[in-house]
């Protein structure tokens, strides 16, 4: 192999390699439980840098569990989702900000009018910074006065696991079934009497 040949195959596996890391530093993920998770996904893939959001379950004591143990109740899971974003689009502190306003954080073990410890609100930390910003959000609310307590859980993220494919993307699947549920759950009309309109 001659130099010119071996100069240029060592370029294109250091523009190869940098594109690469480029690509990886260029999505993040987070972690939020608030309620139904059909409905939290199909809210923050709603916002600007937001790449896409997965349903599943965390925060548990049972391995590989299924919607119908989560439902239950029993297994310790919360219904959660998995945000994948572009931090150079939208930071972190974004996300916490959107959550907030997609949630009632005023209440334990539930939300709108699914109830249980499966439905609890919460933010899975998945680092020190991400922590930090978590709880400086959570006692910037509490000391503007809107809300007396917060219930919504800070914790450390543990395994999250995919809720089955069904539940993926459900709102976009079965939109008049999503759209009938999210309605007569009263979700929108509680977030708004919280937080005005959007």
């Amino acid at each position: 192999m001659n130099t010119r040949l071996s100069l240029l195959l060592a370029m294109c596996g250091l523009l190869f390699a940098t594109g690469a890391r480029a690509a990886e530093t260029t999505s993040a993920s987070a972690i939020f439980a608030g309620g139904c998770f059909w409905c939290i996904e199909a809210d923050f893939e709603k916002l600007d840098g937001v790449i896409g959001v997965e349903s599943g379950y965390t925060a548990g004591k049972v391995a590989e569990p299924t919607y119908q143990q989560v439902s239950r109740g029993g297994t310790g899971h919360a219904e959660a989702v998995r945000v994948r974003y572009d931090p150079r689009k939208v930071s972190y502190e974004t996300l916490l900000d959107y959550f907030w306003r997609h949630i009632d954080p005023t209440v334990k073990d539930r939300q709108f009018c699914d109830v249980g410890s499966q439905y609890r609100s919460a933010i899975y930390y998945q680092n020190a910074a991400e922590e930090k910003a978590a709880r400086a959000s959570k006692q910037a609310l509490l000391q503007s006065g809107r809300f007396k307590q917060i219930h919504t859980e800070i914790e450390p993220a543990a395994t999250f696991y995919l809720a089955e494919e069904y539940h993926q993307d459900y709102y976009k699947k079965n939109p008049v079934r999503y759209g009938y549920y999210r309605y007569s759950c009263g979700r929108d009309a509680r977030v708004e009497a919280l937080w005005g309109a959007h």
